[in-house]
């Protein structure tokens, strides 16, 4: 199997499995027990906080352990619609986020908020000037996620961030994307609040984050006991979250050097299917792009198929988000980039890891080339070889 669709999920890395077995298998207390079997389990996942806090570039009261990447979200938006306020109930996001925020988004809509939902231009990056314009005297949030997880094209999030800090709005991103995968400390982004997730970065599902910056109010989504901060009641999921902590140290550690290999690896993928596919388009590739990421568009091809046709050929590839599979709808990312719905209709992602090797690049490209003339021909679409108009 050649595994391209990392950002849909990563293989647990080994040295955060290692990490987590005691908690699994022999101090399993529950962190809340006041005798020493659950003091050891505190100390574990105060210890992880510490840990993630450090690589974040934060204190650790600022990180709040969640479920997931999804949860973390909500936690940011709902957590502060619901948070005592007198100044209003606007929230300002973008029209190509994951469905964690839009979906969240549109709930407080029936709720009785008021949501401005932000165009982006051809490569996917947040028009500034209309971002500007929509802020008001009602606005409570700013919601804008750091990288796309379709195209992965970055956006200019500490450029939000000073524009919120200037009109003192509270401004939450979505880091899931972008964890890991650029050197960047998520603290040093500007942003009052930031999600991120670990099955993204090679550590267990079921576990992420949220940073929430000293003085940033939100209130509870899960109410219960006074577990982490009173932010996220529940008995924590200790061995998660110490293979949480393992994974992202190491992700951050290593950001630098593997994004640098990945971007090679993307280029080669890119250039070669551009060589050897006609009309086929590289969504967002002139925007900054995490570096493991392309999303291509064929002409007269439909996305869905060119997926199965790689699974056939033993290569995993992805129409778009995970959380969208199923879905005949085009990609609302793509929609809104301006592509037509044709055009987004014939859409993949390939997102590589660190498991992905040139040889795998490839014979993925021999096996699109295959996938894609097979198709082109049962729909009667040209399937010349050679060059990209």
């Amino acid at each position: 199997m050649i595994y391209l669709d990392h950002n849909a999920t990563t293989s647990l890395d080994p040295r955060a499995f290692e990490a987590m077995v005691p908690y699994l298998c022999e101090r399993w207390g529950n962190p809340s027990s006041p005798y020493r079997f659950g003091n050891e389990a505190r100390a574990a996942v105060e210890r992880a906080r510490e840990r993630v806090a450090e690589v974040v570039g934060c204190k650790p009261a600022e990180i709040v352990f969640c479920s997931s990447g999804t949860e973390s979200d909500n936690l940011a938006l709902r957590g502060v619609a619901h948070a005592p306020r007198s100044r209003g109930n606007h929230i300002v996001t973008t029209a190509i986020e994951h469905h964690a925020v839009l979906n969240t988004c549109k709930a407080l809509e029936k709720q009785g908020c008021r949501v401005t939902y932000l165009p982006v231009d051809r490569d996917g990056v947040v028009d500034m000037v209309a971002l500007a314009s929509s802020l008001a005297a009602d606005t409570i949030l700013i919601t804008v996620m750091h990288a796309n997880n379709e195209t992965g094209g970055v956006q200019p999030v500490e450029e939000i961030a000073a524009i919120a800090r200037t009109r003192g709005i509270p401004f939450h991103t979505d880091a899931v994307q972008s964890a890991g995968k650029l050197p960047q400390q998520l603290a040093g982004l500007g942003a009052d609040l930031v999600s991120f997730s670990g099955h993204k970065l090679y550590g267990p599902k079921g576990s992420a984050a949220l940073y929430v910056r000293h003085g940033t109010v939100i209130a509870p989504v899960i109410t219960g006991g006074g577990h982490e901060h009173g932010l996220r009641a529940g008995t924590e999921n200790v061995a998660g979250i110490v293979g949480f902590a393992e994974a992202t140290a190491l992700a951050f550690e290593g950001a630098e050097a593997e994004g640098r290999r990945l971007q090679a690896l993307r280029d080669r993928l890119e250039g070669q299917v551009r060589s050897a596919i006609r009309k086929v388009k590289v969504n967002g590739a002139r925007a900054p792009r995490v570096p493991n990421t392309s999303n291509l568009s064929f002409e007269g091809v439909d996305g869905e198929s060119i997926v199965l046709g790689l699974d056939v050929r033993g290569i995993c590839a992805s129409t778009g988000s995970a959380c969208a599979t199923g879905d005949p709808e085009p990609s609302h990312v793509l929609l809104a980039m301006g592509l037509p719905a044709r055009e987004a209709q014939g859409s993949i992602r390939f997102s590589l890891g660190r498991e992905t090797r040139e040889e795998d690049i490839d014979v993925t490209v021999r096996a699109l080339v295959d996938t894609v003339a097979q198709l082109r021909r049962i729909s009667s679409a040209p399937d010349e070889p050679g060059g990209h108009p």
